[in-house]
């Protein structure tokens, strides 16, 4: 620490203590004030108190539990019927926000139940002693023994073994309210998977630009550009028998790349026309649509979690969670100088899932 200098009257130099030296700073202790003094809460000496806190738990996991179900009377309940895509169907657009309410309600009821149901019983029925405890290995039986017993202790001390509607409504809620979130994953993808092994794509069908539907000649299609396709058949079909479900499966993205730059694998070298190329937009990690085209590496990026794909490979992975590359669409040229399909896709779209080896082995053998 720093030292002032001063000067005495017969010029001898003096030192002034205007801070503290680490010496004397050592000397210096200070008592340890310990933890304060507990205030016991009114259910730690009202016995009426504690209990209407047990009853006011019990019933935000109650909450828990009916919302759980009232989430799922609006999942399998109610029946959306007709064309929800048509905002002029009053009737469907009606049922569906029905829906998405009692879901929603649901949900929200559920979590928050359970949430404020254990915060609750945490602050006023658990102990709330404040205590300092040494960590120490477990190591030997005694202390293995030990350990046992201090969890026996706190499973005493939440009261759970002599509250049993408050552990029964516990239980219930916890099962049931993740149930909830469970349930949706039957909408991440398609019931049966094998609705992903056929598109709309077929010997013949050209490639139209989307949205406009124009189809697309070979002439027409750049060095370096991209193009968002269909095919053409796509047109014949309404929002109510599966357009949209179809359009999802089949849209491609087309590209042009110098020839040269094409790593083809045997049995593909015909299905590009002159370093024009048709993958499938749809990404093989959770199916979201891919748009993103960078010209000089040649990669696609999915948007969502950002799997690239390498184009001059084939599609292949080079970075993010996608499992496998994206299936390409076979093409060629016509009489007329448009491109067309030569076939539908030799493997199933879209992402991974626990059937899609066997489709993949079902497909290799129809080809």
């Amino acid at each position: 620490m720093r030292q002032h200098m001063g000067n005495h009257s017969d010029g001898v130099k003096a030192h002034t203590s205007a801070v503290v030296t680490s010496q004397e700073a050592s000397q210096e202790r200070f008592p340890d004030p310990g933890l304060p003094p507990h205030a016991p809460r009114l259910t730690d000496v009202d016995s009426k108190k504690a209990k209407g806190a047990e009853r006011q738990v019990v019933l935000l996991f109650v909450i828990s539990i009916l919302g759980s179900l009232l989430f799922w009377v609006g999942y399998f309940g109610i029946e959306v019927s007709g064309n929800f895509y048509d905002v002029m169907n009053p009737e469907a657009n009606k049922m569906l926000r029905l829906q998405n309410l009692l879901m929603g309600l649901g949900v929200a009821f559920a979590m928050f139940g359970i949430g404020i149901g254990i915060v609750h019983w945490a602050r006023s029925l658990m102990p709330d002693h404040e205590m300092v405890e040494e960590r120490h290995a477990v190591t030997s039986e005694e202390d293995r023994a030990e350990a046992q017993e201090i969890m026996e202790t706190i499973i005493e001390e939440t009261g759970i073994k002599r509250r049993p509607l408050l552990r029964n409504t516990l239980i219930g809620s916890v099962i049931l309210a993740p149930l909830t979130f469970v349930t949706l994953f039957r909408d991440l993808g398609p019931a049966d998977p094998s609705v992903l092994k056929y598109t709309m794509w077929d010997e013949g069908v050209r490639l139209v630009r989307d949205p406009s539907g124009t189809p697309i000649k070979a002439a027409d299609v750049t060095l370096g550009s991209a193009y968002h396709v269909l095919p053409e058949t796509l047109s014949t079909l309404t929002h109510e028998n599966g357009y949209l479900e179809e359009k999802a499966k089949s849209v491609v993205l087309l590209m042009r790349l110098d020839p040269s730059e094409l790593n083809v694998s045997e049995g593909r070298e015909d299905w590009n026309v002159d370093g024009i190329i048709a993958y499938s937009k749809v990404c093989t990690h959770v199916g979201c649509p891919i748009a993103l085209y960078e010209q000089r590496t040649h990669h696609l990026l999915c948007p969502c979690h950002q799997s690239t794909f390498d184009a001059a490979n084939e599609c292949e992975v080079v970075f993010g969670p996608a499992g496998h590359a994206l299936p390409q669409l076979p093409i060629r040229v016509d009489s007329e100088g448009y491109l067309v399909s030569q076939s539908d896709f030799h493997e199933p779209v879209g992402p991974g899932y626990w059937e899609r080896a066997k489709h993949v082995k079902e497909m290799a053998g129809e080809a």
